[in-house]
């Protein structure tokens, strides 16, 4: 049985205002669009388990955050609700898929936001808004009671903030025992935000600025890996350079064929239980309609086999290194007009409207993240 971590103090968080994303945070009696029109109205019956557990630990949730439709782009522009913009500079992405929520966080509007985190390529949006993101592992953040385990678990309950300290103390609050969940983590033996306070010790960690999916980072990424380097060697931690540990174009490939088999799915459960017919659905972003087109395609039985292709490399390489240090972007947030091109939902190779197209590419931002 997995250790059952006590959340104490409730309600650690009393009076502090905070905004749920409009996609798998549910708060009863309002609606969550999933950034379709066509689920403008579709009224949530009960909150959402992580929205029941932000509001046990106080936090006045008064706004819900945009989102691409269906969370299916790495930049936040639904056709419902228009753009979401940097706040650092108004005319580039703040990422996506919590992109609204990021865009809240830093303008002293709230000081966190509920987001949903993933093995992603595209534009994240802590690192597109200076942010602190924290993608756990699976089985640990809530699900449910509307919808179960998200892409195999590669989808994540959390929160972007400022600080690490308060992203700590909100996965503490949020995190613990889930009766429904598919699958059960063990939880950490002491809350996140005693963990931050002690010394890790020395760790050794590996890291790598290329990529097979864009040959050449934008060389602020570079430095960005590189200056992190020298400090935690400074720190006392042993760094080293290493050849990424799994094939990225094969990660894109695999990572995308579950990605739009989800999303296919995410559509067509939303047909069946609101009764929506093909012409209610007619306005859906052209990335997204292309992305759905892919994942209706995809043979089931591989889907499910792919999350499994990088384990055991991943599980080697960290038998070595307790860490993976990389750019979490390749290059700057992209610009909102060019971002509107749907070129960072192309399909993998072989099936799908994106057949013959490169997987990998995405405006040349894609790269794996990895945490």
């Amino acid at each position: 049985m997995p250790r059952r971590l006590t959340r104490v103090c409730r309600a650690s968080f009393a009076g502090v205002p905070f905004l749920v994303k409009d996609l798998g945070q549910e708060y009863a009696g309002f609606p969550t669009s999933n950034g379709s029109r066509a689920l403008a109205d579709d009224v949530a019956e009960g909150h959402a388990l992580v929205t029941q557990r932000f509001l046990d630990a106080g936090l006045v949730i008064f706004g819900k955050t945009n989102t691409p439709e269906f969370g299916a782009k790495g930049v936040t522009e639904p056709e419902l609700w228009g753009a979401a913009r940097n706040p650092w500079d108004i005319a580039r992405t703040p990422g996506g898929s919590s992109g609204g929520s990021a865009r809240r966080s830093p303008r002293a509007i709230v000081p966190a936001a509920g987001r949903q985190r993933r093995r992603r390529l595209g534009p994240d949006p802590a690192a597109c808004n200076g942010l602190v993101g924290l993608k756990t592992s699976r089985g640990i953040g809530p699900y449910g009671p509307q919808t179960g385990e998200v892409m195999f678990g590669m989808v994540t309950q959390g929160v972007v903030s400022r600080t690490v300290r308060d992203s700590a103390a909100l996965l503490d609050a949020i995190i613990g025992p889930d009766q429904d969940a598919g699958y059960a983590a063990a939880l950490p033996p002491v809350p996140f935000a005693e963990m931050i306070t002690r010394r890790p010790g020395t760790l050794r960690i590996g890291y790598s600025s290329s990529s097979a999916i864009n040959a050449h980072p934008d060389r602020e990424a570079v430095a960005a890996v590189e200056s992190a380097a020298a400090l935690l060697t400074e720190l006392g931690h042993e760094v080293e350079e290493v050849s990424p540990p799994h094939d990225d174009e094969a990660l894109a490939r695999d990572f995308l064929t579950i990605w739009f088999a989800q999303l296919h799915g995410q559509v067509a459960d939303a047909k069946w239980r609101l009764g929506l017919t093909r012409q209610s659905l007619r306005g859906r972003h052209a990335g997204v309609r292309r992305a759905r087109s892919g994942g209706r395609d995809a043979p089931a039985d591989p889907v499910a086999r792919k999350r499994q292709r990088l384990h055991p490399r991943l599980a080697a390489f960290h038998e070595t290194y307790d860490f993976l240090l990389t750019p979490t972007l390749a290059t700057p947030p992209i610009e909102v007009v060019r971002s509107r091109r749907p070129t960072d939902s192309r399909a993998p190779r072989g099936w799908g409207e994106g057949a013959g197209r490169k997987a990998a590419r995405s405006d040349g931002n894609a790269r794996p993240a990895h945490h």
